[in-house]
């Protein structure tokens, strides 16, 4: 395993590009630089390139590194200038440009609606905005929400008008939260409109590509199938996840049950999927590969049916990535070439980051790669640990061989994007992969043999029979108290020195290089001074966090890593909205609830701690003027209470106020008004998201 060798570099010379194309990404996202730069970058690039060609053959190989500079500038402004491209805010005919909030809309819906809890949703494209009754063609993507109502006629290609304010995505701003905002972007989607039956006009012409057509109406087919078939919520929810990648009808509870355990690439659709569809089209098309004149055919059949299961499966980063990875291996052994895996998979990576370079962020994505590069490495080196005869004993063991192999690149990417460890994935993972390999063959039989009733239904009884199987055994697994190690929290720099040490400890074994394991243990140490910092951080930290939590007060006041908390009770018994909007940021300061903190006081709604003074009101109350008015640091106002802020004023000395998630918004802009006559600095957490106050 030559990994770190100058042979290696140079059987991969587009890993090379690949990283200097990220780097162009990553610069372009955080800086947002000029097009007019990168377009000179790429330019002095290219004269560069033509320069050195110029040079003499033979002295070419003396100055090598500096045309490998120059090809690296060459990527690094491609991948600046296709993330310019690919960020709608760029685009002249943005919506955004022309949008100001009174204009009529026409938009045309981009899928099938899905139905929610208490809504139906949409992703739609806006084609015109109408101004002063002129139509101007615009780009933009926008999510619908429509109240539920069983007149609504809407399919993908649906066209409707409307003039109802569209709002601004935004995050709750929570620490630690989700960047919704961003991810939304990255889609190209920057707004969102919530429409009531008479709120909104139907048109009549429709707006259809032919090839989404197909591939919604085929999606459409197979889950008729499924749900014809295989019957229980849980079984058919998971079984349409399992084969398409169709989640609308997953129950969360057995989602988080999959996470918990460590199995959840099951249900996200990646290269084991790809990998046996890969299998049974080799087997099935191997006849053809016997006869000079059908040899041809066979991996333009293999290829075809790889993408076209990629595309009816919602055409996901993950799979994309395999379909790219099977295509070149097919196109490698029809002609007979052998190339190196982490070159071929450079390649595949750098085509996915043109299509979109925001896949850089996609977590499946890193998880894919990650996962993949992890079983190459490691999978054959943990193989070898043991010999086995027997060949079903030896089948088991390579099984978990490719699973530990995997977990050792995609652990730290796993803890710090989802917190958590999953102790007991080497059980989950022996019976849940070969069973879910059964499983998702025995749905591509059920749709082949679909138009025979009797024999359907006995399969999707099979069916059923397995995914309830692996249900209870998740399930079962999961219930077990320490099947979990949950609240981790690591940054970036700490995820990436983990993967460091175990990359340079694991080349120390298995090809004994000193340098593998100076480098791993140096990638440890930062690793173990990076992490101390944060944990003497986290122990000097006293702060007040005010949440941004819909309808809801919810107040943390933290000392070190413990939190008292102050709010609504209720919202402690919401395990969905607790672990949305307070859990990120507990995890992320690395506090821990307690019964009462040193130095803090409570009289009705004034609390004092570490020096500070903090009034609460939530429902309406009379203050009388003071002489002396006493102090008050922080003013927090929920619900809808009825007071004056020039009563108020009278009564304290208010240095700030904050206005959380509960208030009403109408009332929300009176006070403003007040606190801005009054020369008070005020905080709405529905538009700045939380407010914190360091204490120290």
């Amino acid at each position: 395993m030559a990994l770190y060798g100058s042979n290696f570099w140079k059987k991969t010379p587009f890993l090379k590009l690949l990283l200097a194309a990220i780097a162009g990404i990553i610069v372009q996202w955080h800086f947002q630089v000029s097009i007019t730069i990168w377009w000179l970058v790429l330019l002095a690039g290219t004269v560069l390139t033509a320069i050195f060609f110029l040079i003499p053959f033979f002295k070419r190989f003396r100055f090598a590194f500096i045309n490998g500079i120059i090809t690296s500038i060459l990527f690094f402004s491609i991948g600046g200038i296709l993330t310019w491209e690919k960020d709608i805010r760029n685009d002249k005919q943005w919506l955004g440009n022309y949008y100001t909030g009174t204009e009529t809309l026409i938009v045309t819906v981009d899928e099938p609606p899905v139905e929610k809890t208490k809504s139906v949703k949409a992703n739609a494209t806006v084609s015109y905005l109408l101004k002063n009754e002129q139509p101007i063609s615009v780009n933009g993507k926008i999510i619908l929400y429509f109240k539920k109502d069983s007149s609504l006629q809407l399919s993908y290609g649906s066209q409707i008008i409307f003039k109802k304010p569209l709002q601004e995505i935004k995050n709750s701003g929570n620490p630690g939260g989700f960047d919704y905002k961003r991810y939304s972007l990255f889609q190209g989607i920057t707004h969102q409109v919530y429409l009531k039956s008479d709120e909104f006009e139907l048109l009549n012409d429709t707006r259809e590509n032919w090839f989404r057509k197909f591939i919604y109406s085929s999606r459409e087919k197979v889950l008729d199938i499924l749900r014809t078939n295989i019957k229980g919520g849980k079984e058919l929810g998971l079984a349409e996840a399992l084969l398409i990648g169709y989640k609308d009808d997953l129950e969360q509870s057995l989602v988080q049950s999959y996470t918990n355990t460590g199995v959840v690439h099951i249900i996200a659709i990646s290269g084991l999927h790809l990998g046996l569809i890969y299998w049974l089209l080799a087997l099935l098309l191997k006849p053809l590969k016997k006869r000079k004149k059908t040899k041809w055919l066979s991996p333009v059949l293999i290829i075809t049916g790889l993408w076209l299961f990629s595309l009816l499966a919602g055409a996901q980063p993950s799979i994309l990535r395999s379909a790219l990875m099977f295509t070149c291996i097919v196109w490698g052994e029809t002609f007979s070439r052998k190339t190196s895996i982490f070159n071929t998979m450079a390649v595949s990576a750098f085509i996915l980051l043109c299509i979109n370079p925001y896949f850089l962020w996609d977590v499946g994505f890193q998880l894919s790669y990650a996962a993949v590069l992890s079983i190459i490495i490691f999978m054959r080196p943990i193989y070898n640990w043991f010999y086995i005869k027997n060949k079903v004993l030896d089948f088991l063991w390579k099984l978990n061989a490719v699973t530990l192999a995997a977990q050792i690149l995609t652990v730290p990417l796993s803890i710090y994007h989802f917190h958590q460890f999953p102790n007991l994935f080497i059980l989950t993972n022996f019976l849940a992969v070969p069973l879910s390999s059964a499983i998702l063959l025995g749905e591509i039989f059920l749709c082949v043999i679909s138009f025979i009733p009797v024999v359907a239904i006995f399969i999707g009884k099979i069916i059923s029979g397995l995914i309830w199987l692996m249900n209870t055994y998740i399930e079962k697994i999961e219930s077990i108290h320490f099947s979990l190690w949950d609240g981790l929290q690591i940054s970036i720099l700490q995820a990436a020195l983990l993967i460091f040490f175990a990359v340079g400890i694991s080349y120390w074994l298995m090809e004994k290089s000193t340098t593998g394991l100076k480098l791993g243990l140096l990638a440890f140490l930062g690793f173990a001074i990076v992490r101390s910092w944060s944990f003497i951080q986290s122990n000097r930290q006293q702060k007040i966090i005010v949440y941004n939590v819909p309808q809801k007060r919810a107040i943390d006041i933290v000392n070190g890593r413990n939190y008292f908390f102050v709010g609504d009770s209720d919202l402690l018994a919401n395990d969905f909205a607790r672990n949305f909007h307070l859990k990120p940021s507990r995890i992320l300061y690395r506090i821990s609830d307690v019964a009462a903190l040193d130095n803090l006081s409570f009289f009705e709604n004034y609390l004092s701690y570490n020096g500070k003074h903090i009034l609460l009101v939530d429902e309406s109350i009379s203050f009388l003027p003071q002489e002396t008015k006493p102090l008050v640091d922080l003013l927090v106002i929920s619900k809808n209470p009825k007071i004056y802020m020039k009563k108020l004023v009278a009564s304290f000395n208010i240095k700030r106020v904050v206005f959380d998630g509960s208030v009403p918004a109408w009332k929300v802009t009176y006070w403003k008004k007040d606190c801005d006559s009054l020369q008070i600095p005020w905080h709405d957490v529905t538009m700045k998201g939380a407010f914190e106050m360091r204490l120290n």
